[in-house]
């Protein structure tokens, strides 16, 4: 009975390990982040910080959106709403704020 039980482990071993296995394929391009635009405007440096702090304190917490996607009227409630969960100072909104009307 024993050598019934080993030999059939051996012959399922076998059985598995002769299975085909199939690799995933693998994307060769890079995908494009969200919050990129296809509008291309010179980042002065306060731009440039509000693009940081965008990026960095917005996306802490959820995607990013294009800047297009909404209004400048839309996003005023927003950015507000945002402003304390993020704990962002008056400062730090206003380039964000800017850097947003700036891809508009």
């Amino acid at each position: 009975m024993k050598s019934k039980i080993l030999i059939l482990a051996a012959v399922v071993l076998l059985v598995v390990s002769c299975g085909t296995q199939k690799t995933a394929s693998v994307a060769t391009t890079e995908p494009v982040p969200v919050y990129e635009t296809t509008k291309a405007v010179a980042l002065t440096p306060e731009l440039a910080e509000g693009k940081n702090l965008y990026e960095n304190s917005c996306a802490r917490c959820h995607k990013l959106y294009e800047a297009n996607k909404f209004t400048q009227e839309e996003w005023k409630p927003i950015l507000s709403r945002m402003q304390k969960k993020a704990k962002l100072d008056d400062t730090q909104m206003v380039s964000i704020s800017n850097y947003i009307n700036s891809q508009l």
